[in-house]
């Protein structure tokens, strides 16, 4: 039974890594938030005077012990260990949202529904199965983004400052509590569409919605309201967690072959 599971895993991660299409917004979208926004906001820290008071709204959430270093230290610190681990977190639901939405309403295009339900799986395993394989696709490109944004960053920072900054405790949380648990919700919700859905874009349309508090996020850092910390995240990841893990087992039970061959 679990060499059935790995086949459909291995399938799922296949067709997705052979397929154009599907497999450049994957690479593409992590572009953007690893490489292009990191770069922004360094050189923007660095060649913007520190009297033009436009990112006063951040250091005000800062305590004053913060500043011991300068400005522009305080700022590369805020934008590595607040802000940029929200802008991640866009990483995995798109990641997700991409392989996911083909997870069975793939099988209807290419025909091969029918012969997936034959396989000897019950269908709740093949549903985690399904489930499994973006999840695993999702945590890799999440991984893999953190290690290249890391990179890139530090080299940005000593090019431009000759210094190295360090991230803080924020990313361990959000690399292995907060993502995964935001993964398996996007996972989850659009996997149970992609079971009704007759096309990509019908079954991608719920990973929209987790977007928006993100967007929230962002701007409540940016406008001075609200900065990311630690214990924020740490709550967020275990609301999401449970929220992932009744959601899961709620959409399972739901989950018949009749809704799939609709």
């Amino acid at each position: 039974m679990k060499s059935a599971i790995y086949a459909i895993i291995r399938k799922d991660i296949r067709s997705v890594t052979s397929n154009r299409q599907l497999f450049l917004p994957i690479l593409l979208i992590p572009l953007i938030m690893i490489v292009v926004l990191p770069t922004m906001f360094v050189v923007t820290v660095r060649f913007v005077p520190e009297e033009a008071g436009d990112l006063d709204a951040l250091l005000s959430l800062l305590p004053v012990s913060a500043l011991d270093g300068g400005a522009e230290q305080a700022l590369i610190q805020i934008i590595l260990n607040n802000i940029l681990p929200v802008f991640f977190l866009i990483i995995p639901i798109m990641t997700s949202s991409v392989m996911a939405a083909g997870s069975f309403v793939g099988e209807k295009e290419k025909h091969t529904l029918e012969t997936l339900l034959y396989c000897p799986l019950p269908l709740g395993r093949i549903f985690y199965a399904k489930i499994m394989a973006s999840f695993l696709m999702s945590m890799m490109v999440s991984l893999l983004s953190f290690a290249v944004m890391l990179a890139f960053m530090e080299t940005e920072l000593f090019i431009l400052f000759g210094a190295l900054t360090v991230p803080s405790l924020n990313w361990l949380i959000m690399l292995f509590l907060l993502s995964p648990a935001v993964s398996l919700i996007a996972i989850t919700l659009i996997v149970r569409g992609s079971a009704k859905a007759q096309t990509m874009e019908e079954s991608q349309q719920k990973a929209v919605l987790l977007i928006l508090p993100l967007m929230l996020l962002i701007v409540g850092q940016f406008s001075g309201v609200l900065l990311v910390s630690g214990w924020l995240l740490l709550i967020l990841a275990l609301a999401c967690g449970a929220a992932a893990w009744f959601l899961m087992r709620g959409c399972r039970k739901r989950f018949t072959c009749e809704s799939l061959l609709k």
